[in-house]
């Protein structure tokens, strides 16, 4: 699924093969059409229902990198007029740590201006269909997309002239986005050529600062459950807020459906924060850094009494399989669909000579039962691929929430 385009696939991602997200970490799958987002600092694949392979030699972390060697190669690289970046890149990729990443000074100040749950763009979703089509799956309220007409539904041909089909998703984003010279900013102009059955058709919008939607609500009421639907696509700030208001509004009596399908991360703090609005306090996860052991905590007062159940699939990382664990292993929540991607790792920002950033794995998270997510995922209470919101709310009706 192609999300906001406000995010590109890592560098890093392009030598290593992994798409990465937040720096814990993306609405976001390869942000113009990823989610990813920058913090806790993870990047991810494309949001997919996919079953991750056991962790291979290739996918463990392999030797810690240098940080001294990184500079060094980075501080050579720009004194010869090279690129200080992709110097750091090449480090990175010999060390094997899976996780590692190399952005550029504007790379890493979107991904950082992401994490505020706002981007630049024209406010469309897509994705890309079995024909290999690029179609439009989701169109931002109030954006410039909108405005102009599109729908969901509607294939995106060209991107200023350019032809998408052939090209990666990563491209495409790019093409959303604009040029490095100004092209990305608010206010620039792009032309989609767009298709709608027989018609074809030309768009010029102007990108626009938009915030994102990683939260939304539903009502869920039919004859066998009745129940709010709150799915948070990403964690980037103020979510953990709104996850514990959703609760807080919801009417008395129903129950809780929490998706997370397809949401690959972001900011560990806003998880904890969700993760607060169903537990009275507690353990959420533990994780190390450079070996030194570490805890977070939920804050006292959530609502433990209301039926919960929570979807995941293997879109799901980082700070949302967090969650997931977290609810899991503390009871509070059946946790329903596939097992999750397997994003446990955490990574740090250096800053590097040129302005450019490398993050780099320093430690790894574990559900308050201990084990490990890193490699492995969350293994869902009940397992189910097709028709998985069915059985969820099924599950749910079962525990009390039914009509």
């Amino acid at each position: 699924m192609l999300g906001p385009e406000f995010c590109t696939r890592p560098r890093g991602a392009r030598s290593r093969g992994a798409a990465l997200t937040f720096v814990f970490a993306t609405v976001l799958a390869t942000a113009a059409v990823t989610n990813c987002l920058p913090r806790d600092q993870e990047r991810t694949r494309p949001p997919r229902p996919v079953t991750p392979p056991a962790a291979s030699a290739a996918d463990r972390p392999g030797r810690a990198v240098d940080r001294e060697e990184l500079a060094r190669a980075a501080t050579e690289a720009v004194a010869d007029g090279k690129s200080g970046a992709q110097a750091a890149e090449e480090v990175v990729s010999r060390s094997g740590d899976r996780w590692g990443a190399v952005y550029d000074r504007r790379e890493y100040e979107e991904f950082e201006q992401a994490l505020d749950g706002a981007y630049t763009g024209v406010g469309l979703s897509a994705r890309r269909d079995a024909r290999g089509r690029v179609v439009v799956t989701r169109v931002h309220p109030g954006g410039p997309a909108g405005r102009a007409g599109i729908r969901p539904g509607d294939q995106l041909r060209a991107v200023d002239g350019r032809p998408v089909r052939g090209r990666s998703v990563s491209e495409v984003v790019a093409l959303l986005r604009g040029d490095a010279e100004g092209g990305r900013a608010a206010g620039s102009p792009v032309v989609l050529g767009l298709q709608r059955s027989t018609r074809a058709w030309s768009e010029t919008l102007r990108r626009a600062r938009l915030a994102t939607e990683d939260v939304t609500v539903q009502r869920l009421d039919d004859d066998a459950v009745r129940a709010v639907r709150i799915r948070v696509a990403a964690f980037t700030k103020g979510t953990g807020a709104r996850v514990r208001a959703a609760v807080r509004d919801a009417p008395a009596g129903v129950g809780v459906l929490l998706d997370l399908r397809g949401n690959s991360g972001g900011l560990v703090t806003e998880a904890v924060a969700a993760a607060s609005a169903f537990l009275d306090g507690g353990l959420v996860a533990t994780y190390d850094v450079h070996g030194e052991e570490k805890a977070l905590y939920a804050e006292p007062g959530g609502d433990t009494g209301r039926p919960l159940v929570a979807l995941v699939d293997g879109g799901t990382m980082s700070a949302a399989e967090l969650l997931a664990g977290a609810l899991k292993d503390r009871g509070r929540a059946v946790t329903v669909g596939t097992r999750t991607f397997g994003k446990g790792s955490v990574q740090m920002p250096n800053r590097l000579p040129d302005g450019s950033v490398a993050e780099l794995t320093v430690g790894h998270y574990r559900t308050p039962a201990g084990h490990g997510v890193d490699g492995r995922g969350i293994t869902p209470d009940v397992v189910v691929g097709d028709r998985a919101e069915e059985r969820a709310r099924t599950v749910l009706s079962g525990l009390g929430g039914g009509s």
